[in-house]
């Protein structure tokens, strides 16, 4: 009989709903307790959870003996400090931090010194390596292009969401857009790479979304589009388009990887409950393959179950991500998403901030 998983919850935002809905997908898992600092959320979350308690503070919510792991759905600037004060809070027990895992540079070293202390898995959730078609790439990648050698990654999508308190309006608490939205694509990029980065090119800014806000008198100055070129070590290339005022495309996300042998790509359709009714069905999720030599791409379909699209806004992913961290929880897997993976994720996002920022490349 499998062991029942009662989660601690950090969070009970849009995102925060999502984990809760997945979660409840997972055989013996659940989430048991929870804290949101709006009441509304919270009332709202326990009951989706199936009545959950509700804490009335963090410090409150880690200090319960009761749970087997923690998920913090917090907004960026709070995650690394709330992992800390689990870690402080008694036994050592497993969490799964939303990313990005920390917003600052001067965090990282933070970072590595807690990842060499603490003997509990951490998982940062990176739920775009667990899209269907992305992890189909990821697994072929080396067959279908004979080594990648160039990637590219495009997201064309909708602007920021409204969020409590504004707060993914500001850099000083998202990290900027190439670490808040981009710390997905960059992490995707070492992963199929198989290599650590050497050098960051970038150019970015604000074009469109968020110019006539304003909130307490300040103007947001969060971006809305950027290009990345990043060179990795080997050799490979890898560059991201980011446009987030392109709601009206087919497909969010695109990942091409060229090699050798030829080229694999795998195209993501976005959020269920954006597309348009009128507009058809939502277009399928797919990878196609097209070798050099015999010429010809053989497109394969990758349908997603209709109660995955119905938990979240990430392809199924977010189940995916939940079924392997559950296995992590119970000591039957490894944790595939490292505090190492997720501070190289944040590192190249900074530099990309910076790099658009100054016109320079940067180096690691």
């Amino acid at each position: 009989m499998i062991r029942e998983l009662r989660y601690g919850l950090i969070g009970a935002g849009m995102m925060g709903r999502e984990h809760i809905r997945n979660i409840a997908l997972v055989e013996g898992a659940r989430v048991a307790a929870l804290h949101d600092p709006v009441p509304e959320n919270a009332a709202a979350a326990a009951v989706l959870a199936g009545g959950a308690a509700v804490e009335e503070s963090v410090a409150a919510l880690v200090a319960r003996e009761d749970l087997d792991a923690f998920v913090i759905v917090s907004p960026n600037h709070h995650h690394l400090d709330q992992i800390r004060m689990i870690a402080a809070a008694g036994p050592p027990r497993p969490i799964l931090v939303e990313k990005p895992l920390f917003t600052r540079a001067d965090e990282a070293e933070t970072v590595r010194r807690f990842a060499d202390s603490y003997p509990a898995p951490v998982w940062v959730a990176m739920e775009y390596r667990y899209m269907p078609p992305i992890a189909a790439l990821v697994r072929d990648v080396d067959a279908a292009t004979g080594g990648p050698r160039m990637l590219t990654i495009r997201e064309h999508r909708f602007p920021f969401l409204p969020k409590v308190g504004d707060w993914n309006r500001f850099n000083a608490q998202t990290g900027g857009t190439l670490v808040e939205k981009c710390c997905h694509f960059f992490d995707l990029m070492r992963l199929i790479l198989r290599a650590d980065p050497v050098r960051v090119m970038a150019s970015g800014g604000q074009a469109v979304n968020h110019l006539d806000e304003s909130y307490g008198g300040r103007a947001p100055d969060i971006w809305d589009h950027a290009y990345a070129i990043v060179d990795f070590e080997g050799g490979a290339r890898a560059m991201l388009e980011l446009c987030m005022f392109a709601e009206g495309a087919r497909y969010q996300e695109e990942v091409w990887a060229l090699g050798p042998a030829g080229k694999i790509e795998a195209h993501v359709p976005g959020p269920s409950r954006f597309w348009p009714v009128e507009a058809g069905p939502l277009p399928m999720p797919r990878v196609i393959r097209s070798p050099r030599s015999p010429k010809g791409p053989a497109i394969e379909d990758f349908p997603i179950d209709p109660a995955l699209l119905a938990a979240g806004d990430h392809n199924g992913s977010t189940y995916f991500q939940h079924l392997r961290f559950a296995q992590a929880v119970r000591g039957g897997g490894p944790v595939e998403v490292t505090l190492a993976d997720g501070a190289w994720a944040v590192r190249m996002g900074l530099a990309a901030q910076e790099s658009a920022a100054t016109g320079q490349a940067v180096t690691f």
